[in-house]
């Protein structure tokens, strides 16, 4: 009889634990099902429903500024690339050819070249046979269109870097004011009450100024290229000058 009982309990006991295990199973099992969803927003949805929090009106210029400003740097980056050229191997090729077929082979070595340090050669080389001071007014000048050139609608970056954290920034105030209004109209401050309003008009800012950053980064980037093309532009000119001068020797 103690036998039995002894089994009976220890039955009971096992019932009991695997009752206490499943239970605590299906509870982290709900724990883990109800986190899943949040767990499954990646940074995009998260950045999407910001967004729309914030509104239509300002997010959307934010956002139109982000993406001309975007597509200026795109288009100032390919040209730059394609702008960039090998000016050491360029200054012995035009060496070469004009001491093997003169001014008339520099000349189309360059015309067959792409980038400004080849058109500011050929303009040079243009003018050669005035004088080295045509020749070295021609360079300069033509510099100064390359230049400018090469400065095509970075001022428009620029300006859309200025302007994005300027909406961002007039997104929030709009969004004080309002939340102001509310309180003046119904006679007590509530957290419930403009905690909407507040949280549109810090979402307006933080747009802005990601904005601006992403287009600081470009437009840095930019600069730095077009001040290395200017620097070989300027040295190509000098170079081309000196090789004007002993070839007329």
């Amino acid at each position: 009889m103690k036998r039995l009982f002894s089994i009976l309990a220890t039955a009971g006991l096992f019932v009991a634990g695997t009752n206490t295990v499943s239970a605590k199973v299906v509870a982290a099992a709900a724990v883990l099902q109800d986190a899943a969803p949040a767990a499954e927003k990646g940074f995009t949805q998260v950045l999407k429903e910001q967004f729309i929090q914030g509104g239509a009106g300002f997010m959307g210029i934010v956002l139109l500024c982000l993406i001309l400003g975007l597509a200026v740097a795109i288009e100032r980056i390919i040209y730059l690339n394609l702008a960039t050229t090998n000016t050491t191997k360029l200054k012995l090729q035009v060496e070469d050819a004009l001491a093997s077929g003169g001014v008339e082979a520099a000349k189309e070595l360059c015309r067959n070249t792409k980038g400004p340090v080849a058109s500011i050669y050929y303009q040079g080389l243009e003018r050669a046979g005035d004088s080295i001071e045509s020749a070295e007014k021609a360079v300069v000048a033509y510099g100064g269109v390359q230049m400018g050139q090469l400065e095509k609608n970075v001022s428009w970056l620029s300006l859309f870097i200025a302007i994005a954290p300027m909406l961002g920034f007039m997104g929030t105030v709009i969004g004080m004011i309002q939340a102001f209004q509310k309180i003046a109209a119904v006679g007590n401050l509530s957290a419930s009450l403009i905690a909407g309003d507040i949280q549109v008009a810090l979402l307006t800012t933080v747009f802005g100024l990601i904005t601006a950053i992403i287009l600081q980064i470009f437009y840095n980037y930019i600069i730095a290229k077009i001040d290395s093309l200017v620097n070989d532009m300027e040295d190509s000119s000098i170079t081309l000058i000196d090789m004007l001068v002993d070839h007329k020797k």
